[in-house]
């Protein structure tokens, strides 16, 4: 993590020579990259345009099951190339089962599939956002610091069925201890009561960076506003489908789930 941040500390302060691409961070999936090229250059991903900022830098989130070998490609404003071919580390994931929750929380009835699908398109309206904003660079830190109770990417299994693996970490810290924006950001979401999720925030990190504080038992911000890393933003709670007080902190790079772990470290 140390010398992560120091490679884009160096990133920024140390221009790049003409026609360079550098990349550095965790390059694991569920990881996230820090890339620098020339400012006014055009990047894409396996094919796909990536949002950059205006002095070159850009941001790659690797999902849970990204696959071993991405291809970056940078075009340069005179159209030079460069490109670089990144391996992935993969990984293997537990499976985590989690007994005695309401049967309507985990087979919902007409009703309420209604609404979580009305909470899921919300959500997923917040993440498909390339806002042009460097909070990303703040670094991250954990939210709240307490036990852990669920780690990213394992197989969730509710009452005996088979869901959804787990696209974030719980963090099972006491009832109404205060949660902090783990990085800077604006309020994109504030959510009073999603079916599942209950009270729950998303901030904006810039560049398709999100991050999701849910079951909540309280919400200190407002949509739209600015928040600092290590703002209080809540308070852990037990809303939606939980089966105690907990935080469940999640990180998206648009709609790839991160490993909240890999970037606030130990």
């Amino acid at each position: 993590m140390r010398f992560m941040l120091a490679l884009i500390l160096m990133l920024k302060t140390h221009p790049l020579l003409a026609g360079e691409l550098e990349l550095a961070g965790n390059f694991i999936q569920g990881g996230l990259i820090h890339g620098q090229t020339e400012p006014g250059a055009t990047v894409t991903m396996n094919g796909k345009p990536l949002a950059v900022l205006k002095d070159g830098r850009f941001i790659i989130g690797l999902g849970r099951d990204q696959k071993p070998r991405l291809q970056i490609l940078a075009v340069m404003p005179d159209g030079r190339k460069w490109s670089k071919t990144v391996r992935i580390k993969q990984r293997k994931y537990d499976v985590q089962r989690i007994d005695g929750l309401p049967r309507k929380k985990v087979t919902p009835d007409p009703a309420a599939v209604k609404r979580i699908l009305a909470d899921n398109a919300k959500i997923k309206k917040a993440r498909q956002k390339a806002r042009v904003s460097n909070g990303f660079e703040s670094g991250f830190i954990w939210p709240v610091k307490a036990r852990l109770s669920g780690v990213f990417g394992s197989q969730r299994i509710l009452n005996g069925i088979p869901k959804r693996p787990h696209n974030g970490v719980d963090i099972a810290g006491p009832e109404n201890a205060t949660i902090l924006a783990a990085a800077d950001g604006v309020v994109a979401v504030a959510d009073g009561g999603m079916f599942l999720s209950g009270k729950t925030i998303i901030l904006d990190h810039g560049l398709g960076l999100t991050s999701a504080y849910i079951h909540m038992s309280k919400i200190l911000v407002k949509p739209g506003q600015r928040v600092k890393k290590g703002t209080p933003i809540g308070a852990i709670g037990h809303t939606g489908r939980v089966t105690g007080p907990h935080l469940h902190w999640g990180v998206h790079w648009f709609q790839q789930p991160l490993d909240p772990a890999l970037l606030a470290g130990p």
